[in-house]
């Protein structure tokens, strides 16, 4: 109970600096300062994370790119109010998106948005990066046989006692599909997809993830899974191959055999990496 309380505690601390969605949050304040020609100096945390999303940023051309808060909160209200945002407020807010934005020195861990108006969004990155350290809490109370999920994200340790690793269900498209059963083993596993939070208007289906290059929510139904030896790496890749789609999206895996992906599109194509493929099932 202490460790779990421990772990608990950890992703809270975690969310008062990473939330778009509290005022107060450290990201919140930082987004505050975009155009100012003010850097600010940012906690260890929040610096090791915007360092992954720079890195994929630059590795996906934008596809990734957290400075996209702006267009993100447009197509969160789209949803609220079940009503497509305007075209105009639409291209007003992607002028603010671009990584190029964020001038961030990982080193003395300080950050500045240089364009006004950008808002940062850590959704595809943030939940993998608090399960990681939720589950680090966990093996330092000597815990080392645990799992952690959060909504689509799980990141597990060493297997429990008897057992190959820890049985974990894969969602498909279509409900009626029998879930499939992978084991895993101090390893993590990420879901990206619309299944529940999209926006159906005129007989388009808008998905809660948006394109950051485009600013607009993907309206091709896709679900990809990633594994991955962290929630970190499996959470953002996950966005990532949401946004770039299979033919794009399986190079980020492609010769890191640590690293699998499958991208399920449509109910009627389903495409994997060839480590997705031999992950013991």
């Amino acid at each position: 109970k202490r460790a779990a309380k421990a772990a608990f505690d950890r992703v809270a601390v975690l969310n008062q600096i990473m939330s778009d969605y509290e005022p107060e949050s450290e990201l919140s304040k930082l987004s505050n300062l975009a155009g100012s020609g003010k850097a600010a100096k940012i906690s260890d945390e929040l610096c090791s994370v915007l360092d992954r999303a720079q890195a994929l940023a630059t590795q996906t051309g934008g596809a990734f790119d957290v400075t996209a808060g702006a267009s993100v909160q447009l197509w969160r209200r789209a949803r609220r109010v079940k009503r497509l945002p305007p075209q105009y407020v639409l291209a007003k807010a992607l002028k603010t998106v671009g990584f190029h934005r964020l001038k961030l020195d990982a080193k003395k861990c300080t950050a500045e948005l240089t364009g006004p108006g950008t808002r940062l969004d850590l959704g595809g990155i943030a939940k993998g990066y608090a399960l990681d350290e939720a589950l680090a809490v966990l093996k330092k109370h000597g815990l080392r046989q645990a799992l952690v999920s959060a909504g689509g994200d799980i990141v597990a340790g060493a297997a429990p006692p008897g057992k190959e690793g820890w049985r974990v269900a894969l969602i498909a498209l279509r409900e009626e599909t029998k879930p499939e059963f992978l084991w895993l083993t101090n390893a993590a596993v990420a879901t990206s997809g619309d299944l529940y939070q999209f926006l159906e208007v005129d007989g388009t289906r808008y998905s809660h993830i948006v394109d950051p290059r485009t600013g607009t929510a993907l309206t091709e139904q896709r679900l990809v899974h990633v594994l991955a030896p962290d929630a970190i790496t499996a959470d953002s890749l996950a966005t990532a191959i949401s946004v770039l789609g299979p033919s794009e999206g399986l190079h980020l895996v492609t010769g890191d055999k640590r690293l699998g992906a499958r991208v399920a599109l449509g109910q009627v194509r389903v495409v994997e990496s060839p480590v997705f493929r031999a992950w013991p099932r």
